[in-house]
Parts: structure tokens; sequence; C-alpha cells
């Protein structure tokens, strides 16, 4: 007979999945370690499947483990809706709450998780600082930021509380020459810790390169592309019309980046912004699947 899912085992397993570490999501849970692992086992038990890898790079869901990720998450979604609704407390998260965003996933995430925010919780203004990465961390650093969405290489690591990496895929103009040389590239201005990868990955594959564009501003480095300027590496997203990569292009695959949430201390029980958190990672996950 199957046994049933317990959710403290299924908010173990989320919380564990969404940072990238067993340790990172005991520390958003505000339990220990051992629990988190002790709960994970429990749930591989219960649905007879290895669920999640450990390693030194951190844990990540199996194949079992992302089918049951999915419907752990609108477990734990439904579960917080019904105390909600049942304690009659329905939208009474009031007053602002301050997020803090690159510019490169507010003009992919944030559009569709605002207008969902704002039905969700209509007495709640928000503030959104769209920056660099450094710039976040040091609002974060600050207490200025309730949430920060963006690079996990400038969070703190004990506030992340989920990550995620996500394709990028080449730009380019219909009319662009893939084949020129050395390859033109439009990138993001150091110290953008993406366009490194981009470099190098041209590199490896024995292409000649050289910059023809750089920017901070994420309209911009599109612009380029889409006027033939260059090609770049793009979330998939963010792509200007007509700039996806074909098969028989010259090159490796795009890398992927890194992506991470994090909350400032004491906010776990803030209805808001866990609700924020929630549509923001279903936007990226939506993204993705789509691309």
């Amino acid at each position: 007979m199957a046994k049933d899912l317990d959710l403290a085992d299924l908010r173990s397993f989320v919380a564990a999945v969404r940072a990238g570490s067993i340790t990172r999501g005991a520390v958003a849970l505000g339990v220990s370690q051992p629990v988190v692992s002790q709960r994970i086992q429990r749930l591989e038990r219960a649905v007879g499947q290895r669920i999640l890898l450990r390693g030194q790079r951190g844990a990540r869901a199996t194949a079992p483990g992302e089918t049951l990720l999915a419907y752990a998450e609108r477990m734990l979604a439904l579960h917080e809706e019904a105390q909600v609704a049942v304690s009659g407390n329905v939208n009474d998260s009031t007053g602002q709450r301050t997020v803090g965003l690159l510019e490169d996933l507010a003009v992919t995430s944030l559009p569709e998780a605002l207008a969902d925010f704002a039905t969700l919780h209509p007495q709640v203004s928000l503030e959104v600082i769209v920056s660099s990465a450094a710039a976040l961390r040091r609002l974060a650093d600050r207490g200025r930021l309730d949430l920060v969405f963006g690079d996990p290489t400038v969070m703190p690591a004990a506030s992340v509380r989920w990550q995620r990496q996500v394709p990028m895929d080449w730009a380019f103009a219909p009319s662009f020459d893939t084949t020129a040389d050395p390859l033109p590239l439009v990138l993001f201005s150091h110290p953008c810790r993406w366009r490194q990868p981009v470099m190098d990955a041209v590199s490896r594959h024995g292409r000649q390169w050289r910059i023809a564009f750089q920017s901070t501003s994420v309209h911009a480095v599109q612009t380029a592309i889409a006027a033939g300027i260059g090609i770049g590496a793009l979330l998939r997203s963010n792509i200007p019309p007509g700039g996806r990569a074909s098969e028989n292009i010259d090159l490796p695959p795009a890398p992927p980046v890194e992506i991470a949430i994090a909350r400032r201390a004491g906010t776990d029980a803030d209805g808001a912004l866990n609700s924020l958190e929630r549509l923001l990672v279903r936007s990226v996950d939506s993204a993705s699947s789509h691309s």
C-alpha cells in the first residue's frame, strides 16, 4: 500500500532543491541540516525512488524528483492557501515590500508575476529596484531589500532560498553572417559575470572573436543584436524576434547561467513575499519549458 506524503517532508525537499543545497534549504526553513536530510530520506522511502542527488556542487533533483517537485510545490501552495482561507485572513497583507532584480530577469519574469501578485495582494505596495548584481548585494547587506532575484554568486549563501540553472541561447539578426571571422560578439559590459563564459565557449570551439558592442543595458544589447552588429547570448525569453540559433550554426551551445532568489532574514512567514517568490519561480520554469 502506498504511503502518504508528509507535508513537512515535501517542504524540506522543495527547500533543498530551490536552494541547491540541503544546508541552505535547512537555513531557509530554520531547522538543522540533519532534520532536512532525514525528511528527504523518509520521502524517498515513501515514493520508492531516489529523488535528490547530493554532491560537492550541491543538491539537485533526479528525473523522478523533478516530477515530484512539480506536485510538491502545488500541494504546498494549496496547503498555504487553505490555511489562509480558513483563518479568514485572505489578502490581508499590507505595507511595502522592496525587491531587487537584475534587468535581464526583470524583463523576462516580472510582468506576469507582478500582475498575479497584484491580484493576490492588492493592499501591498511593491518597490522594484533594477540594478547590477554587485549593487543589489550592497543594498541587501544594508537590509534595504526584502527579496533579491539575480546572481547567486553575490548573495549571502545563508539567504538563498531557491537556485536554478537556466539556459541561454545564441541571438542574431536573420541577415547576420555567423561564419564571420573573427566573429563579432555583442556582450554585457564588465562586471557582468555572464560575459566571460560566452567568450570562453567561443574560444574553446576554436573560433576567433572580437567585441563589436557591449552595454550594461539589456535593451541596448537586444537592439544591437537586432541591428545585425553581432551575435550574443541571451536568456531565451529576451531574444529579439528572429534571433534564435539554428542547428547548423558553427558554435557550441550557449552557456547556461545560475540564478537565485534570496530573502532578508526573518521574512519566512511573510505571506506576500512567499507569494511573490512562488510567482517568480513559476515564471522561470514557464519561460524555460516553452522556449
